[in-house]
């Protein structure tokens, strides 16, 4: 393995996975509860996607969008009263688009205990101009050995979901010339 990932072809420099890392913390309220007492998945979903939005919008030097979202996955409880941290990061960019992890940390907030993983995602953002058209962003250059691994499994989780979309496509188009509507 070489001592950087690939970026991909661009004029822009490239900027390094720590220049737009963020956490994003906030604390866990009865407003963000759901019918069972535990914080709503859409509150966390929220803040996950925030998190991301600023880190791409901080990657890319300007406005960014929420193209999807992979793996939303909750791993434990929130409850109120929690202290949620919120960190991402660009794991891979390509043309105009990039992936950003995110990892969900939970620890009360009047203890001293760690922080445990409660959720992860992963989201796709793409760079947009003033009119909402596609713009180039600038290569990611992993740092770390855990950068460069990010970015390895990016490029894997990428071409899943390009294929996934090209057979979903072609099961339509399949369905479509054999009559059926959707």
């Amino acid at each position: 393995m070489t001592d950087q990932a690939p970026a991909a072809e661009s004029d822009i420099p490239g900027k390094p996975t720590s220049a737009s890392r963020t956490t994003l913390s906030h604390i866990m309220t009865h407003n963000d509860t759901n019918l069972l007492g535990t914080v709503h998945g859409g509150v966390i979903m929220k803040l996950v996607d925030d998190a991301a939005g600023a880190v791409a919008g901080r990657h890319s030097g300007g406005p960014a969008v929420t193209a999807s979202m992979d793996e939303m996955a909750f791993l434990e409880p929130v409850r109120v009263g929690d202290l949620v941290h919120v960190k991402a990061q660009v794991n891979w960019t390509g043309r105009t688009s990039m992936e950003v992890g995110v990892r969900v940390l939970a620890e009360r907030w009047n203890e001293s205990n760690p922080a445990t993983q409660v959720g992860s995602a992963y989201l796709v953002f793409a760079a947009v101009d003033a009119d909402g058209k596609p713009r180039a962003v600038p290569p990611v250059l992993p740092e770390t050995e855990k950068d460069k691994r990010r970015y390895q499994e990016a490029q894997i989780r990428r071409t899943h979901r390009l294929a996934r979309r090209r057979a979903i496509m072609e099961l339509r188009e399949k369905r479509a010339a054999e009559g059926f509507e959707d």
